[in-house]
């Protein structure tokens, strides 16, 4: 089977479980997480190169307060816990998004958890915080223009290197909770990944739905914009 080298998820649908469930949203989140271990886990022993989570979009900051702290306490919590299973496992770790709006415990965090697992060279996890894609690409222009790159020699590839994730591109796209949009999340990365939506929510996926995206991945026709004769 063909192994996806760049797999990207969101993470849908952890307040819809809760609610189903008959507990707090943030029970939701929690059972999120585990879930969140075992994909990362699932991904290292199969070969997956790059894996990307969407965590917290910017626009999940309008929630509402009580909501939001919450969230940022278990982000914390989860760079804090995680760290030592992170290096065993030899998975790097990669945190891209605003992290401006964070309170100050989690920012240091956040930059210690990376100097922690920069020697490791195995998965390399990149989790979008305070993400948007098109805050990405505005960011990315505000760099160009303060770098002065002329305009007739700005190219896709050259401007590519200001984005969070550079030009690493993605293969398949997944997401959960029954959704069907992208929700400004890597606009200039996903040009040409194939998407998969499942009706799963994400306190209920596991190894067996990745295993069932990657099989549909395989079913593809990835022609990069070119014709087959």
């Amino acid at each position: 089977m063909n192994i996806p080298k760049h797999i990207a998820i969101i993470m849908d649908g952890n307040s819809r479980w809760a609610k189903k469930h008959r507990l707090p949203r943030i029970a939701g989140h929690k059972k999120g997480v585990s879930v969140v271990r075992d994909i990362v886990k699932h991904c290292g022993i199969i070969g997956v190169e790059v894996l990307t989570l969407f965590a917290f979009s910017s626009e999940n900051k309008d929630r509402c307060e009580e909501e939001v702290a919450l969230l940022f306490k278990l982000f914390l919590g989860v760079l804090k816990q995680e760290v030592k299973k992170l290096k065993k496992y030899n998975v790097q770790l990669k945190i891209i998004g605003d992290m401006s709006l964070f309170p100050d415990d989690v920012q240091k965090t956040a930059v210690e958890a990376q100097a922690i697992l920069s020697s490791n060279s195995g998965l390399t996890l990149v989790i979008a915080a305070n993400y948007g894609g098109r805050w990405d690409i505005v960011s990315a222009c505000r760099q160009v223009i303060t770098d002065g790159i002329d305009a007739h020699a700005l190219n896709e590839q050259n401007f590519a290197q200001y984005l969070s994730l550079k030009n690493n591109d993605l293969d398949l796209l997944i997401r959960s909770g029954g959704e069907q949009r992208i929700s400004n999340f890597l606009l200039w990365n996903i040009a040409y990944s194939e998407l998969y939506f499942t009706d799963t929510l994400w306190p209920d996926f596991g190894t067996d739905e990745l295993n069932m995206a990657i099989k549909n991945f395989n079913h593809r026709d990835r022609r990069y914009g070119t014709r087959h004769e």
